[in-house]
């Protein structure tokens, strides 16, 4: 019997973006990003390669006014096609975490992958954030994300100095924190992981 491929595509076209994604969660972690923003397609290469999830990203936006439409939109699609990836959740995991260093900083990120969408997230990042990407844009991407996929995130950076090094290590430790999440439990036997019985 032939594995369940999990994957999931989502497109989004408004009169401020067009974002295509689809998402392989059982992946070999290639990526292949762009969103005309170079360092979210960085960041996006970090979810794909340390999650080893496959992830094609599309996006083209009105980044003559602003970055934030595009990275918000991104989130969106993102959290919307590892929601489908996911069905309906059978099996699962469930929760992850990871503790990811990336030279002097230190980021933590803990996953639930119960169905609620809803993120916290602490994090100084300077309001010129690193290459493009705004220092509150971190936040509302993991927000957007988060609500879409349909899961609680909490992200810390515990320490660092520098904000790209800040920001990679919450990427690296998002990606690490849903592969651990997104692994099938044999002793599962295919049900919900919740006392629920549905998420």
């Amino acid at each position: 019997m032939d594995a369940v491929i999990r994957q999931g595509s989502y497109s989004r076209k408004t009169t401020e973006t067009d974002v295509s994604v689809t998402w392989v969660v059982d992946g070999s972690g290639e990526c292949r990003a762009d969103t005309g923003i170079g360092f979210l397609d960085h960041m996006i290469a970090q979810i794909a390669r340390h999650g080893i999830f496959d992830l094609e990203v599309s996006a083209k936006g009105d980044l003559q006014v602003d970055e934030h439409h595009t990275i918000e939109d991104v989130g969106i699609a993102l959290g919307r096609a590892l929601d489908q990836a996911l069905g309906e959740r059978k099996g699962l995991t469930r929760m992850g975490d990871a503790i990811v260093p990336l030279d002097e900083s230190l980021a933590r990120v803990s996953i639930d992958l119960g169905g609620r969408g809803y993120a916290v997230v602490v994090a100084e990042i300077s309001p010129m954030g690193a290459g493009g990407f705004r220092g509150d844009m971190l936040k509302h991407f993991l927000e957007s994300f988060a609500r879409e996929g349909r899961l609680t995130l909490h992200a810390d950076v515990l320490r660092g100095e520098n904000d790209h090094h800040k920001i990679e290590a919450i990427f690296k430790a998002l990606a690490r924190a849903l592969y651990a999440a997104t692994r099938i439990d044999p002793r599962r036997s295919g049900s919900v992981p919740s006392t629920k019985g549905l998420l």
